[in-house]
């Protein structure tokens, strides 16, 4: 069942999905469509699920359940996994790979491959400093509030020099 992100208690889980590019104005009208009719029908065997979603900067998706309501089972983040595999297909996008990182640059937003942060971090082009995106973050809280964090103060620190 279906309800505004902003309801969602902050003890919510949460599921990143960071994009390979940014959403088109249209891409995000169809996910957002897409993403209201399978949480209005997950379940977790044949109980309702009370999801929402919302989406970050025009690249990241983020799938939300509360867990207060209801748990969620094996097969209900089965379930979610096939309907990002269904938007990665229907949009030809990448959602799921876990080997790219993404980092801000002032106000852009790079997505690079784990081998090339590692090396910007060698060449200080990714500093203790630099604002990451911590897609590891399990809760709602977590996300509103260790997602945009000091690569020093998140697991992309060791990595840096």
């Amino acid at each position: 069942m279906f309800t505004e992100y902003n309801n969602l208690p902050n003890t919510s889980r949460v599921w990143i999905y960071q994009s390979d590019r940014e959403f088109t104005e249209k891409e995000i009208e169809f996910i957002s469509s897409k993403a209201v009719e399978f949480i209005n029908q997950w379940t977790r065997h044949g109980d309702d699920l009370k999801g929402s979603f919302t989406i970050k900067y025009n690249q990241f998706f983020v799938l939300a359940v509360d867990e207060s309501f209801n748990n969620v089972s094996g097969c209900s983040i089965d379930s979610s996994v096939r309907f990002i595999q269904k938007i990665e297909n229907e949009l030809k996008l990448d959602l799921m790979n876990k080997m790219n990182v993404t980092f801000k640059d002032n106000n852009n937003i790079n997505l690079v491959k784990l081998s090339d942060f590692q090396r910007f971090a060698k060449e200080q082009k990714v500093t203790t400093e630099t604002i990451v995106f911590n897609n590891m973050v399990a809760t709602k809280a977590d996300f509103e509030n260790n997602w945009e964090i000091k690569a020093k103060d998140s697991w992309h620190k060791r990595f840096l020099v």
